[in-house]
């Protein structure tokens, strides 16, 4: 445990806010900095919790030095991308110009170690069905450049001062806390899991399937599921790599193997016991058949061990978590 700060951008958030549980279960001096545009106050479980923005510079360097913060680990961005295609500015404003800030900020403060929450968006539309840390960068919408324009400031700060990062890029994060203490309460979602359980109960009539006539198996898009509680662990292990001596990394978040979209709708369709409703619609521009993690890289610098890959623990995670909202909701 270090008796020194960790501050967590967007902490409030799906993936922060499960980050955040682990590392406070850790014993983990925490700041959680969030402006509530996506996030919800009452997911924080640990630390202590700010309402406020990362383009704040002001406040930024207040926390980096009321708490002592050694290092940082920022989720805060917009993720959605057709928004992104609608709105690019307000993604390379918040994600990126923001980013920029913060790193401003923790460049003045001598912060040590950064994590930066990343995505398979930087990859483009791979060649192949894996995407490697190496593979080309050529990212098809403003978020994915919003985000690779946020690694190569990073990669140059690095370069320029003391400060080693962690990139991780994610793939397809999905599931939710196993306890039932926190979850993805994320508004107009658009992943597939999430969309999913929401038709379950109740929520959404149906779920659309884009593209039943891709080269794969049964016709549908394969991607890559990570459950959330093993990529919060994927940051928790980061966050020991740094202070451990290890040098700055680009990481694939991942298993290593995907399922198609008609997979995940049957094993839906299994835990909950009754068939949902799923429409079948041609392909959206730029969608990969197939797109997978090489994670070699990940298991070897960080000794990262998944405890959840299982296609039915996610569902089910997930599935549990939508009940529960919805009986929150009356």
């Amino acid at each position: 445990m270090s008796q020194r700060g960790v501050l967590v951008t967007g902490g409030a958030g799906y993936i922060g806010s499960h980050v955040v549980k682990q590392l406070g279960a850790m014993g983990e001096r925490l700041v959680v900095l969030d402006n509530l545009s996506t996030g919800f106050a009452d997911a924080v479980t640990y630390g202590d919790f700010v309402q406020g923005d990362t383009g704040d510079t002001e406040l930024v360097s207040s926390l980096l030095r009321d708490y002592d913060v050694e290092s940082v680990i920022h989720f805060a961005a917009h993720t959605i991308v057709p928004e992104s295609v609608a709105q690019p500015l307000k993604y390379y404003g918040n994600n990126t110009c923001k980013t920029r800030n913060l790193l401003q900020c923790c460049n003045e403060a001598g912060v040590k170690h950064f994590i930066f929450s990343s995505t398979a968006a930087v990859y483009g539309i791979p060649t192949g069905p894996y995407c490697y840390e190496d593979s080309p960068l050529a990212p098809i919408n403003p978020y994915g450049t919003s985000k690779l324009m946020s690694e190569t400031m990073l990669r140059d700060l690095s370069a320029a001062s003391d400060l080693r990062h962690v990139v991780l890029r994610y793939f397809n994060v999905a599931g939710c806390d196993p306890d039932g203490e926190i979850g993805q309460s994320t508004r107009h979602a658009t992943l597939l899991i999430k969309v999913a359980a929401e038709v379950t109960v109740g929520k959404r009539e149906k779920l659309m399937i884009f593209g039943t006539d891709y080269p794969t198996p049964d016709g549908t898009g394969v991607r890559d599921y990570i459950h959330v509680s093993d990529l919060a662990d994927a940051h928790v292990k980061a966050l020991i790599y740094l202070r451990d001596g290890g040098d700055s990394a680009t990481l694939n978040c991942g298993y290593g193997h995907g399922y198609s979209v008609r997979e995940v709708v049957d094993m839906v369709n299994k835990v909950n016991g009754t068939p949902i409703v799923a429409e079948e619609h041609p392909r959206r521009a730029g969608d990969p058949p197939e797109l997978v993690a090489a994670v070699d890289k990940i298991h070897e610098r960080l000794e990262w061990k998944p405890q959840y890959d299982n296609l039915e623990f996610i569902v089910r995670t997930s599935l549990e978590w939508e009940k529960k909202l919805a009986a929150k909701r009356g």
